[in-house]
C-alpha cells in the first residue's frame, strides 16, 4: 500500500508538473528523525517513555513504538491525536481511550474534551516523545495537540523530545495571520495560515516566543531530518489522516479548507478529497459529485446529493506548486458565482476560525480581488518570516 501511494503519485502528479527550483524527496531519501535513533538514544535510556503519536509516526516499514520497543526503551502510555492512534477516525470523531491491540500500551485520546494531557495521565513519565506528520497548514491539528502536549510537560516538567518530519507544504509562506480573539483548537498561535516550519521548528517557535500558556516553557529539544530543505517537496510515505489520501490533495488543503466553513462540499466522501468542491444549488461548474458515508467521512456534507463543482485532480496541486500561495481564486469565484450569498458562509463562525480572522470572509463577501487579498497580507507576513528565522533547522 505505501509502494502505490508513491509510485501513483509519482506517475499521476510529480513528473508532469513540478518545476525545477524544487526537488522531490521520498521517505527513502531524507533521514526523518525518528530514524536517527543514535542522536536520541541516550536521551531515553533508562526513562519511562510516553509516545505521542499515530499512523505517521513510521520508521521505515516500522511503528515507532515497535521499534523502539525492540531496542529495549521503556514505553509505558501512547497519546493519541484526532483520527486517533490508527488513523482511522472521521474530522472530530470523539476517540475513546484504550489499549493499543498490538503492544497492550494505554492509549489515552487527545482529542474531543480531552485535549490537554492531565498530570494524572502524565503520572510516572519521565519523557515525552513526539512523532507525528504534519502537512503545514495552521488548521490541521496535529500541531495544536502538540501545544497542549508541550505545554502540559512544562507544568509537569517533563521533557519533551520532538523526531521532526518535513512540510510537505515547506516550500511557501502565505495566509492571514492569526488573530488572538479567534484562537481555537484550529488555530492556537499568531502564525499565517501556510506558516512553512516543520513540526520541530514550530515547536520551537512556540516555546521561544512563550505562546504557551501563562508563558511557560518547557524543556524542548528536537531530533532534526537530514538531508531535508525547504525546496523539497516531500512525498508522504502513508496519507497523514482519512481525507488526505494522496499528495495532490496534500497540496490542495490549504487552499480547500477554507470550504469547510461554508457550505460547499470539498469531496469528502468521494474517492478524492480535497480534490474538488461544489454544491448541490451551484448554477456553474464543470464536474458532479455524490458524497457518501465512507470510512473517514461517515456524514459528509451533503451526503447523497449531487453536487456541481470542480475537478481540480489533475492541476490544482501543480498550481500551487507553480505560483507557491494559496490559491484564493477558488473560494472567491465561488462565492461570486454562487447565487444564494447568505447561505454561503456556515452561520457558526467556522470560516473565521479557519481564517483566524473575520477579515477575509468581510473582504471575500465585499468583491475585492484573490490579488487585492493577498496584498493586505504582505506586511505581516514579511514581519513573521523574520521573527521566525532564529527558529528554522531547515535552509
Amino acid at each position: 500500500m505505501r509502494l502505490v501511494f508513491l509510485l501513483s503519485f509519482y506517475l499521476a502528479f510529480i513528473s508532469p508538473f513540478f518545476s525545477q527550483s524544487t526537488s522531490f524527496k521520498s521517505d527513502a531519501e531524507i533521514v526523518v528523525g525518528a530514524k536517527r535513533y543514535s542522536e536520541y538514544s541516550e536521551i531515553l535510556k533508562d526513562k519511562s517513555v510516553a509516545i505521542t503519536g499515530n499512523h505517521t509516526s513510521m520508521v521505515d516499514s516500522v511503528h515507532l513504538v515497535d521499534w523502539l520497543l525492540d531496542k529495549g526503551v521503556s514505553i509505558t502510555k501512547v497519546f493519541a491525536p484526532e483520527h486517533g492512534f490508527r488513523g482511522k477516525a472521521d474530522a472530530g470523531e470523539k476517540i475513546d481511550s484504550r489499549k493499543d491491540g498490538m503492544t497492550g500500551l494505554p492509549i489515552v485520546s487527545l482529542y474531543g474534551a480531552h485535549k490537554k494531557p492531565t498530570a494524572e495521565d502524565l503520572s510516572g513519565v519521565d519523557i515525552m516523545v513526539f512523532d507525528i506528520q504534519d502537512v503545514g497548514a495552521r488548521f490541521y491539528t496535529y500541531i495544536s495537540t502538540m501545544t497542549y502536549v508541550m505545554e502540559a510537560c512544562a507544568e509537569q516538567g517533563i521533557p519533551v523530545l520532538i523526531l521532526d518530519r518535513p512540510n510537505p507544504n515547506g516550500f511557501y509562506t502565505d495566509g492571514p495571520i492569526l488573530k488572538e480573539e479567534f484562537k481555537s483548537f484550529i488555530g492556537m498561535h499568531p502564525i499565517p495560515v501556510v506558516h512553512g516550519m516543520t513540526v520541530g521548528e514550530l515547536a520551537q517557535m512556540i516555546n521561544g516566543e512563550k505562546w504557551l500558556e501563562e508563558g511557560v516553557q518547557c524543556d524542548l529539544q528536537v531530533v532534526g531530518c537530514e538531508n531535508y530543505s525547504k525546496s523539497d517537496i516531500y512525498i508522504l510515505p502513508v496519507k497523514p489522516s482519512p481525507n488526505l489520501p494522496n499528495m495532490n490533495a496534500i497540496l490542495l488543503y490549504p487552499s480547500l479548507c477554507f470550504f469547510e466553513g461554508t457550505d460547499f462540499s470539498v469531496g469528502r466522501g468521494t474517492d478524492h478529497p480535497f480534490e474538488m468542491f461544489g454544491h448541490p444549488n451551484m448554477g456553474v461548474g464543470s464536474f458532479m459529485f455524490v458524497p457518501k458515508s465512507t470510512d473517514g467521512a461517515k456524514h459528509p456534507k451533503h451526503m447523497g446529493v449531487p453536487c456541481l463543482g470542480w475537478d481540480l485532480s489533475d492541476f490544482g496541486g501543480k498550481r500551487v506548486q507553480e505560483k507557491q500561495e494559496m490559491i484564493l481564486d477558488w473560494i472567491v469565484n465561488a462565492y461570486c458565482d454562487f447565487q444564494m450569498k447568505d447561505r454561503f458562509f456556515l452561520s457558526n463562525g467556522f470560516f473565521d476560525k479557519l481564517a483566524g480572522t473575520d477579515e477575509l470572509r468581510q473582504q471575500i463577501e465585499s468583491g475585492m480581488t484573490a490579488e487585492e487579498i493577498r496584498a493586505l497580507w504582505k506586511s505581516e507576513l514579511s514581519d513573521f518570516k523574520l521573527k521566525r528565522r532564529q527558529y528554522l533547522i531547515y535552509q
